[in-house]
């Protein structure tokens, strides 16, 4: 039996919309390219981040995404309620942002229970130094907090957004969790869990957050186009459902119990979340707190984020692991390390200094843009030093070598440090952390419910 060909008119009707959709499609890509423009160049998103001709602006970062600066007031306040001076990444602005991070803190100081929430999007099988970044501030909030924590692996978006098979994502995602595993969280108060594994036991939630959120609202915050899989269109809810309790019934196993979330997370991925927060009333979910890193520059500059794909923008942590015969198991030695660390930082490490010494001394350097002070910023703790190192070099005392060399000085145990771990986490270790089950913890054991969430 064939099929009736569509009359002439409705073909011609359908080919006017198409053009009509495509016309909508250009204009929306010329108004974002002249928004770009207004805002100096600045470009971030899920997916991109672009800082222009001068780099990040993280004030007008705050304004555009309409979060609070975090102040020295909060931070006092940070300090008051948990009794431990605050992380010095907070100290130092490298998380700047928050939504309701308050609300966390009353919850806190009213025993209430809340859980964190944090991701990974496996892109390669060597995480690097900027992917820690997230993990090892949400170890230090779990720690001081001593509350749950799930981490999700998005294996699904991967595959979406990259020309990756769903055997090398899966694998990518293995290799990776035992990255973040070396890192030293307690398995009793820590899920991990892949999208591709997971989904089924998300998708009552999944499905409430895809009915409540339209696919203009999905466009308007993510700049979809009629071009894009569909998958692409229906992953912000499956990265927003960890947001909420529901998802998680092997943990928070009373389905009336609503609690609070605080996502540690990089300023990029907060267009997924102004979504979720703009869902949660209509769920009856609480809305989660949000707490944003500013980006950990590449070697070759402060301008971007470095990549997973640019070998020589980042430190990976493999970087010094020897090749090993066939059969045989790499070690890592502490030369190895500081040796290949070495080679990568002063052959890339965009230099703040003058033009040759004589300038520089004369002159000074930029601290501001020189990505080693920057990355001593995020790594060296002792504060009296970094501010040395940042008068020293800025006054022409300090040079743009030596200035390299302390930087490999601290980088290089961290990467060693964390080799040592990793070879010792076994698959075991991993079907541990991702496998559904209660988990055991302290603080704030009181469910908050939607009639007692904290009032700003």
């Amino acid at each position: 039996m064939t099929t009736p060909a569509a009359p002439a008119g409705l073909r011609v009707q359908m080919d006017t919309v198409l053009s009509e959709i495509a016309s909508l499609e250009a204009q929306v890509e010329a108004k974002k390219k002249e928004l770009e423009e207004l805002e100096g160049g600045q470009k971030v998103d899920p997916w991109s981040v672009d800082g222009g001709d001068k780099g990040i602006d993280y004030d007008k970062l705050i304004d555009q995404f309409g979060s609070s600066k975090i102040d020295e007031k909060l931070l006092e306040r940070m300090e008051r309620v948990t009794g431990k001076k605050p992380h010095h990444w907070l100290r130092r602005g490298h998380f700047f942002s928050h939504r309701d991070l308050h609300k966390a803190l009353d919850a806190y100081e009213q025993g209430k229970m809340f859980y964190l929430y944090t991701g990974r999007g496996p892109s390669s099988e060597s995480m690097h130094m900027g992917h820690l970044i997230p993990f090892m501030f949400t170890k230090w909030l779990q720690d001081t907090f001593d509350v749950p924590l799930v981490i999700q692996i998005t294996d699904d978006e991967k595959f979406y957004w990259r020309d990756i098979k769903q055997d090398d994502v899966q694998r990518m995602a293995h290799q990776n969790i035992k990255d973040i595993i070396a890192l030293g969280f307690d398995p009793k108060k820590t899920f991990i869990f892949r999208n591709f594994q997971y989904y089924g036991d998300m998708y009552k939630v999944i499905s409430k957050i895809s009915k409540a959120v339209t696919a203009n609202q999905v466009r308007g915050c993510f700049g979809f186009n009629m071009s894009d899989c569909v998958g692409k269109w229906g992953f912000p809810p499956v990265q927003a459902a960890p947001s909420f309790s529901e998802a998680f019934p092997h943990i928070f196993p009373d389905p009336k119990r609503n609690v609070f979330c605080l996502i540690p997370c990089a300023i990029d991925q907060d267009p997924y979340f102004r979504m979720t927060r703009d869902v949660a009333p209509r769920l009856k979910y609480l809305k989660p707190a949000l707490i944003h890193s500013i980006f950990f520059p590449a070697l070759q500059g402060p301008k971007t984020k470095m990549s997973a794909s640019v070998d020589s923008s980042a430190i990976f942590l493999t970087d010094g692991i020897p090749r090993a015969k066939k059969g045989e198991v790499p070690t890592p030695t502490e030369k190895s390390v500081t040796n290949a660390c070495g080679k990568k930082i002063k052959a890339n490490a965009f230099s703040g200094g003058g033009a040759d010494l004589k300038e520089h001394y004369f002159l000074g350097g930029e601290s501001s843009v020189d990505v080693s002070y920057q990355w001593l910023n995020f790594f060296l703790e002792d504060d009296e030093e970094l501010a040395q190192i940042k008068e020293d070099f800025e006054c022409g005392f300090m040079t743009c070598s030596q200035i390299k060399q302390r930087l490999v000085e601290v980088i290089s145990p961290i990467v060693f440090n964390h080799q040592v771990s990793r070879a010792k986490v076994t698959d075991e270790d991993v079907e541990l952390f991702c496998s559904k089950r209660p988990l055991e913890w302290e603080g704030g054991r009181k469910p908050m419910t939607s009639a007692e969430e904290p009032k700003k």
